[in-house]
């Protein structure tokens, strides 16, 4: 049995998925509200962290 590796975003592409900059992206991230790691001094983003991210927004919305 495999474990599904998670697909790792860059900060541009984040910034692309959300349409934001790269300012906002990094404020998600100082605040928690989206997810990030470390990868040799790198920031990488999850892509479940970007469609958690997501669905919360639409969740607040509703």
């Amino acid at each position: 049995m495999t474990t599904a590796v998670p697909e790792l975003l860059t900060v541009p592409e984040v910034m692309a998925r959300l349409k934001v900059g790269r300012t906002k992206v990094y404020d998600l991230i100082r605040t928690h509200r989206l997810v990030s790691i470390k990868v040799d001094g790198c920031r990488r983003i999850p892509d479940q962290a970007v469609r958690d991210f997501i669905a919360g927004q639409i969740g607040e919305a509703a």
